[in-house]
């Protein structure tokens, strides 16, 4: 019942956060990337149990689904169509719904045949910031549009337990690494057509470090997804309470209320300077809620609770 006394200190830092938080959202010294030592030691002891989809980690084998949905969505409807000159698919410069049913369905079939057609013949370069046991990485390199995934993290811990996993499907052995790095060890040089930072921003102590360097490694019209917390009294109900006190679906200690990032935070801190504003675009935004009987799934409301973020490089 500790944690009910807590509320009212969860209602400071949820109402009372917004100018000591800027100074950790917006803070733009240099190597600043790393995770504390609290939040090392914390995830150095679920490397063991990664892999096991019953076990601590279970409810990040659960949201992998929606990660691969997110991302595989996002990518596919914001396709260019009728870029070659090849193409033949008919966009019409007015609104199909108001063509007979029959025709529009027809267009509409044509173009999603041409989006597979772009996607599948594409060959993309993935950044897994933050892989941990290499939940995600593994999905994304077997994906048949992506050519590589480095899987980057600061456990050497768990990034044993990544290589170990990997070392079961030989389909990975040319497709997919793992490296010992924090993302500012990554050359600014060296591009990626995605760079994924899921449930990495709230365990850093500096956010916008993280997110900047990330954005710097994009190609141009390339893609990079997050999903972080929303911080408020909803987030630490479900998440901390709920979450590591109640129903114990994820380890004690796994999440700190401050560390949550406001959806607004990020949209704001991207307008706030005149290159990210004119370099970059957030292209969605979903919420997304775990429930216990299903899993997870999204939810049309991304300020409160958990979310995904899809941000692309324009130029």
């Amino acid at each position: 019942m500790k944690s009910i006394h807590c509320a009212p200190l969860v209602r400071r830092l949820v109402f009372s956060r917004s100018f000591h938080y800027s100074k950790i959202l917006f803070q733009n010294a240099r190597g600043l990337t790393s995770t504390s030592e609290s939040e090392m030691s914390h995830f150095n002891a679920l490397a063991s149990s990664w892999w096991d989809v019953n076990g601590p980690q279970r409810i990040l084998h659960k949201m992998n689904l929606l990660r691969m949905d997110f991302i595989h969505d996002t990518i596919r409807q914001n396709l260019k169509l009728n870029e070659n000159t090849d193409d033949e698919v008919y966009i019409p410069p007015f609104n199909v719904d108001l063509l007979p049913q029959g025709i529009k369905n027809k267009i509409d079939e044509d173009q999603e045949m041409r989006r597979d057609e772009i996607l599948n013949g594409s060959s993309l370069t993935v950044l897994d910031v933050g892989c941990g046991g290499g939940i995600l990485s593994e999905s994304m390199a077997r994906l048949s549009f992506v050519s590589s995934v480095k899987g980057i993290d600061l456990s050497a811990d768990v990034l044993e337990a990544a290589r170990l996993h990997k070392q079961k499907d030989p389909m990975l052995k040319d497709k997919l690494w793992y490296a010992l790095n924090a993302i500012e060890d990554i050359p600014e040089t060296e591009k990626f057509d995605i760079v994924t930072m899921f449930e990495v921003l709230e365990h850093v102590d500096y956010p916008s470090r993280v997110l900047l360097e990330g954005l710097k490694r994009l190609e141009s019209g390339g893609w990079l997804f997050l999903s972080t917390i929303n911080r408020d009294f909803v987030s630490w109900f479900t998440t901390i309470f709920m979450g590591e006190h109640v129903l114990r679906i994820v380890p004690v200690g796994t999440h700190t209320l401050e560390k949550y990032i406001n959806q607004s935070e990020i949209k704001d801190w991207l307008q706030q300077d005149l290159n990210r504003k004119t370099e970059f675009r957030v292209a969605d935004t979903k919420g997304c809620v775990y429930l216990p009987a299903y899993g997870w799934k999204f939810t049309s409301c991304p300020d409160v609770g958990n979310y995904f973020m899809a941000i692309q490089r324009v130029k």
